[in-house]
């Protein structure tokens, strides 16, 4: 896998962390690279995606929810765990929009890789908002309110953790094999 240094992502500029490395055209291609799907002006910043883990994290606008999404589906594609990709990817963009209808501050993604011969992939999305999702009965011609259901339908376990500024929202997808 390859490692990178931490960079952010402003506009259609990218702005590099450490100062000591100002090839921003070698930047530009390694991110290309990395995430070719990956929208660039709703990254806000990408650290790691080289090693046992991959985060991301996104603006909180609307287009955060296909970035994400596509992240989430680079990444694993990297990992070898295309398997998983859509699934991963749908439930990621249910709980970034949850995010999105409450939160005005940045949102995180984080993938887990499984160690080897692990059965299990966690990803989780942290929002600032320390309230834990409430999982709500849809109505049949309710537009919103089936995320969290969803969530516990498809993923292995879910659940919540409170944070230093927020909370994180993770689950866990059972691998196949």
């Amino acid at each position: 896998m390859r490692r990178h240094p931490r960079y952010s992502v402003r506009g259609a500029g990218y702005t590099p962390i450490d100062p000591m490395k100002p090839d921003m055209e070698g930047f530009s291609r390694f991110f290309r690279s990395l995430s070719p799907s990956l929208p660039r002006r709703e990254v806000v910043r990408v650290t790691d995606t080289g090693g046992a883990w991959a985060a991301w994290t996104f603006s909180a606008d609307p287009g955060a929810v296909r970035a994400a999404r596509s992240a989430v589906r680079d990444q694993l594609r990297l990992w070898d765990l295309d398997s998983v990709g859509d699934l991963a990817a749908l439930l990621v963009s249910e709980l970034v929009t949850n995010a999105l209808q409450h939160a005005t501050a940045p949102i995180g993604v984080r993938l887990v890789r499984p160690a080897p011969h692990a059965e299990v992939l966690l990803v989780e999305v942290s929002d600032p908002l320390p309230q834990p999702p409430r999982a709500r009965t849809a109505r049949p011609e309710d537009e919103d309110g089936r995320g969290l259901q969803l969530l516990a339908s498809a993923s292995r376990r879910w659940g919540t953790r409170p944070g230093a500024g927020g909370k994180t929202v993770w689950f866990e997808l059972p691998l196949p094999g």
